[in-house]
């Protein structure tokens, strides 16, 4: 039985990323870290349209959203990717954090039952993937359980990894931390909201892959 399902969902991920050539790239990380803002903006620039909603509560993404064929062209170079953007892990999902949010109760409960199960799917997801951006809160402490989880998964597999210290535009924001607490990999600093960083993140994205 473990086998069918395991074939089951291979073959729904094969018929997702049904294009040859296409590398698979992940966005991953904690919630309201700015995974679904940056996935927009890579879309909007490359194909005119975003990938999924943002909000100021947690857990507005709680199924992964794909966009296929997103051609990005850098500094003459041209790469395809099939985007997956990716609920955010969590260790914890409490409903009642919802309704301090102004969610009703039935809705926030509904919330917290979707949000677990996408970041079940989030994790489930890691093995299909070619490259993984972890986007980082840069104003949060980065030695959080949620954090290290991540990238410790993703050394496992030995997935190549580039690090998001998203939020530099705010006055808390520190890339330093972010460097030290993952030294092994390499970090960069931009802002997804306001575009800023963008150029440094495309530079770092092909070099790691391309």
């Amino acid at each position: 039985m473990l086998n069918i399902l395991k074939k089951f969902i291979q073959k729904v991920f094969n018929d997702i990323f049904s294009h040859r050539g296409e590398l698979k790239l992940g966005f991953y990380g904690p919630p309201n870290a700015g995974k679904t803002t940056l996935a927009n903006k890579i879309c909007m620039d490359w194909v005119g349209e975003e990938i999924g909603k943002v909000s100021e509560i947690a857990h507005e993404t709680r199924k992964v959203s794909v966009k296929g064929e997103v051609e990005v062209e850098h500094d003459g170079k041209k790469l395809t990717f099939a985007i997956a953007d990716t609920p955010g892990i969590a260790t914890k999902i409490d409903y009642e954090d919802f309704i301090k949010s102004g969610i009703n109760r039935a809705k926030a409960k509904q919330r917290a039952k979707e949000a677990t199960k996408g970041v079940i799917e989030a994790i489930k997801w890691i093995d299909n993937m070619d490259v993984v951006v972890v986007v980082l809160d840069a104003t949060k402490d980065p030695y959080s359980q949620v954090n290290i989880t991540i990238i410790g998964n993703l050394a496992a597999r030995d997935i190549p990894v580039l690090i998001i210290a998203n939020k530099t535009d705010l006055k808390k924001a520190s890339i330093k931390k972010v460097q030290a607490a993952f030294p092994q990999y390499d970090v960069v600093g931009m802002s997804a909201k306001k575009g800023k960083g963008m150029d440094e993140f495309y530079e770092a994205l092909f070099a790691l892959v391309g």
